[in-house]
């Protein structure tokens, strides 16, 4: 069935006005000047084809026509508000479901999550996906990808000094490390892993020398299992916390986000 083009502005006006009996209260309400009302007022009658209200010695009068729809109206309305509540229920779950690569996750994110926990009671659900995971496909919240920005969606950068070299502490050999995203087709490399992570694990074994994201390496350089080959070298790519335009208005979602990147 064909829906009929509902003038929603027009009606929460006429609701205001026939409670008030006064455009320049309604206008209070409605924080619109009382021109405004009467100009929504006038473009209802034209749409309905009725007189709603009369100006008589007394002030302003409801007609019949106008009274004989308030009723209904004003549950409409207390249905659209329920409506709305039900839509925004979700957002009262502390449940939030993060997709991030697997290097990220144990490297950085888990590590960061137990830094802001906090005794807070947000659940949190981590998927292992790589950078092309598809919000409409998954169950998603938010995601962490690796590039020059956001893409097609909204997003912040998460702070690194770019690119480090690394390797065993005291010395691990000169050999290369490659991973996909980095020296991963130089076919003189001493070890092949499959991401930054392995890379970054297989330097803290003394298996060669990885360049890896600074982000992730930051905490194993200080802890020790590796050290810096001289200084992080500036990257135009980097890792960035993603999300279309409705999940990212989420107060959860932007809740984690402010925690992550502060």
């Amino acid at each position: 069935m064909k829906r009929t083009h509902l003038p929603l502005n027009g009606l929460r006006v006429l609701d205001a006005a026939a409670r008030h009996l006064s455009f320049t209260r309604a206008a209070d309400e409605l924080a619109v000047t009382p021109a405004a009302v009467g100009q929504q007022v006038r473009a209802l009658e034209d749409t309905l084809g009725v007189v709603l209200f009369r100006r008589t010695t007394r002030g302003l009068e409801l007609t019949p026509e106008g009274a004989a729809g308030l009723d209904a109206l004003r549950q409409g309305f207390l249905q659209f508000e329920e409506a709305v509540r039900a839509m925004q229920a979700g957002q009262s779950s502390r449940s939030l479901t993060v997709a991030a690569p697997r290097a990220v996750i144990v490297k950085w994110l888990m590590p960061r999550l137990a830094e802001i926990a906090g005794g807070g009671d947000q659940r949190i659900v981590l998927v292992t996906a790589d950078d092309d995971v598809d919000f409409t496909e998954a169950n998603l919240d938010l995601a962490i990808r690796w590039g020059t920005g956001p893409g097609e969606h909204e997003g912040e950068a998460i702070e690194s000094d770019g690119m480090v070299t690394i390797e065993r502490a005291g010395g691990g050999g000169d050999g290369a490390i490659a991973w996909p995203g980095c020296c991963a087709e130089d076919s003189n490399a001493a070890v092949q892993v499959g991401d930054a992570g392995l890379a970054i694990d297989a330097a803290a074994q003394g298996l060669g020398r990885a360049t890896v994201p600074e982000l992730l390496a930051a905490r194993d350089i200080a802890a020790g299992r590796v050290a810096m080959v001289g200084d992080p070298q500036p990257s135009t790519l980097g890792y960035w916390l993603v999300a279309p335009l409705p999940q990212w208005r989420q107060q959860k979602v932007r809740a984690l986000v402010d925690a992550l990147v502060l």
